[in-house]
């Protein structure tokens, strides 16, 4: 079906401006550009996300040998976004605020095309959690720093909580995927998301530490017994909006996975 927005204001607006994203519903013909897109891979890195631009392109044998591919949003520093046919390609920064900034315009975009039946994927790199290094984890659900799959956020002056739940059929679709790739081991897990790298991940390696080595080892022991199996600062932002606005989301995340 149809993206989704939920947002009543938007329709008595004379023209929507995605700001990060230097696009515009009176600048840009978006059903035109962006109008048959039916995935959307979005990753950290605005070099990563180019780099898989370009292996889309050589995948689906696309004219060209992908070198020139174009950034959609070069009018910002803020994002980057490629296209390879119907794949979009697009860089979110890093953590809950800079994801979130993105797939606000990202969704009102993909709504505004008139896209129809799109599957958003996360990409990149996570700390993995008693797993073997170079695994890929598929996230069948994002919790929070206390394990719970939810995603809480200040409205105004109000804690709203949304749910995390990510597309399951999707998970078991990408997991089949892997079996054809043997080169890594790949796995369906918990994604927790904190908000911070340092503190927020129990790392002794920060400006501030206010814990012991022993406290963090038994905080992340709780985690692996609720199931978790890597560790970031997207996922739950990610399920949450995906998940409201209708898209087909799903979280797939390897430890140093470069791509």
């Amino acid at each position: 079906g149809l993206v989704h927005i939920k947002n009543p204001h938007l329709d008595s607006m004379e023209e929507d401006v995605l700001y990060h994203l230097d696009l515009g519903t009176k600048t840009h013909n978006l059903p035109a550009m962006f109008g048959d897109i039916k995935f959307v891979c979005v990753g950290g890195s605005p070099n990563r996300m180019r780099a898989f631009a370009q292996f889309m392109h050589k995948e689906l044998g696309l004219a060209g040998d992908g070198e020139d591919l174009v950034d959609i949003c070069a009018g910002t520093d803020r994002y980057a976004m490629y296209r390879a046919g119907p794949v979009l390609s697009i860089s979110h920064g890093m953590g809950i605020p800079s994801i979130s900034i993105m797939l606000h315009e990202l969704i009102k975009l993909l709504h505004h095309a008139k896209c129809r039946d799109v599957t958003i994927i996360r990409i990149g790199t996570s700390g993995g959690l008693g797993i073997e290094a170079g695994s890929v984890v598929i996230t069948d659900t994002a919790v929070d720093s206390s394990f719970k799959p939810q995603f809480e956020q200040v409205v105004l002056d109000d804690m709203v909580v949304r749910s995390t739940e990510l597309d399951k059929d999707l998970a078991e679709e990408l997991l089949a995927c892997s079996k054809e790739i043997p080169d890594f081991p790949t796995l369906i897990g918990h994604t927790m998301c904190t908000y911070d790298f340092y503190e927020g991940q129990g790392r002794l390696d920060g400006a501030l530490c206010s814990f012991s080595s022993e406290k963090k080892l038994q905080y992340l022991r709780r985690a692996y017994d609720a199931g978790v199996r890597n560790i970031e600062m997207e996922s739950t932002a990610f399920a949450a909006l995906c998940g409201l606005c209708g898209l087909k989301g799903e979280s797939s995340r390897g430890r140093f996975c470069l791509l």
